[in-house]
């Protein structure tokens, strides 16, 4: 694992490109920052200035190499480089509110957008006029919308929303892509369809990722809790509770296998094998060993008395200093990752190694 600080700002959201030779970050400002690995360094490259407001997600497209960026002046852009220089294009989202996250479909044909104004905006693009136009989910959303994730197929839609719902919709649009075939999620499958709705999830739902064969969906929510549904399995869900703090992203890395990060500033690893059957399996991030000094009585006491503890320390002893707000799969497919990246609010970015 390696670790690399891009500075005191906190990291909201990072993704990477095809090679993963560089990374888009945003400093929880209106930029995106692109830095390429040159040695052991990451240089800075391009700034992405378009957006008026803070930017709440960027996902890269590794395939036809655009970057969609959306912040919270209600607005994204899909960027392209042309000659050396990445080039906005504004997409018509028509929300009014902020946006909150964004991410391609496995095609790259269409992206998805959430927002605070209770609603998905799936995004395409139309040749005839030359934009990127939108179609509205709304349907049963009854706040912000938080959290994203597609489906093998390039059709299904998870989302996880701040009115403690975890729900599966259709995002088939008819004039670009053809007839999607049967799921175990269900095979009626019309815009805007509502194939699942789990009411109970307990909190926001922060995060979501569906399974690499796209039949279990994982979700985390700010109740202290990690979930799947099982499609396979009619749909079934198994809700666990942790004794941390809450997970705030959660990953696919094996069929069986996810990763789980957040407030308590390590990745955790957790197993699913069925119904029932959701476990922790251990916490991924190995303690730095702290080298204990000397130290006089009257500052050992005087630790006691501020701290209630013996050591003279602020740090903690994971690798990120602050909360985790996203993790990113580095290397080998969503199912056999091999390494993936988590950002946190100490501006630091950690790529892990993760043992099959």
């Amino acid at each position: 694992m390696s670790l690399y600080s891009f500075g005191l700002d906190p990291l909201s959201c990072h993704a990477w490109n095809k090679d993963r030779s560089q990374i888009a970050v945003s400093p929880n400002n209106n930029v995106v920052n692109i830095y390429e690995k040159k040695g052991k360094e990451w240089v800075k490259i391009h700034d992405l200035t378009e957006h008026s407001g803070r930017i709440t997600g960027i996902d890269w497209a590794p395939e036809s190499n655009r970057i969609v960026t959306c912040a919270s002046d209600r607005n994204a852009y899909v960027w392209t480089l042309k000659d050396g220089v990445w080039k906005p294009t504004l997409v018509l989202v028509r929300i009014n509110r902020a946006a909150t996250c964004v991410k391609w479909s496995p095609l790259e044909n269409k992206f998805a957008l959430g927002s605070g104004a209770r609603l998905i905006s799936v995004c395409y693009f139309e040749k005839e006029n030359d934009w990127w136009l939108s179609k509205h989910i709304k349907k049963t959303i009854r706040s912000t919308v938080l959290s994203l994730d597609w489906h093998p197929n390039n059709i299904l839609l998870a989302t996880g929303s701040a009115d403690f719902y975890c729900r599966v919709f259709s995002a088939y649009i008819k004039d670009i892509e053809d007839k999607p075939g049967p799921t175990a999620w269900g095979s009626k499958m019309p815009f805007g369809e509502v194939l699942l709705e789990h009411k109970d999830c307990g909190g926001w739902v922060h995060s979501v990722s569906f399974s690499p064969s796209g039949d279990q969906l994982a979700w985390v929510s700010h109740n202290s809790s990690i979930a799947v549904a099982d499609a396979a399995q009619g749909k079934e869900v198994t809700q666990v509770p942790i004794d941390r703090l809450p997970l705030l992203s959660v990953l696919y890395v094996s069929p069986t296998e996810m990763v789980a990060a957040g407030h308590d500033c390590c990745p955790y690893q957790y197993t699913y094998k069925g119904p029932g059957a959701l476990e922790f399996v251990k916490k991924l991030d190995i303690p730095k060993q702290s080298s204990k000094g000397s130290m006089s009585a009257m500052q050992h006491f005087r630790n006691l008395d501020k701290r209630a503890t013996e050591e003279d320390s602020n740090e903690l002893n994971t690798l990120h200093q602050n909360s985790i707000t996203q993790l990113c799969v580095v290397s080998g497919g969503k199912d056999k990752v091999e390494k993936y990246s988590s950002v946190g609010l100490d501006g630091a970015m950690v790529i892990w190694d993760f043992k099959h």
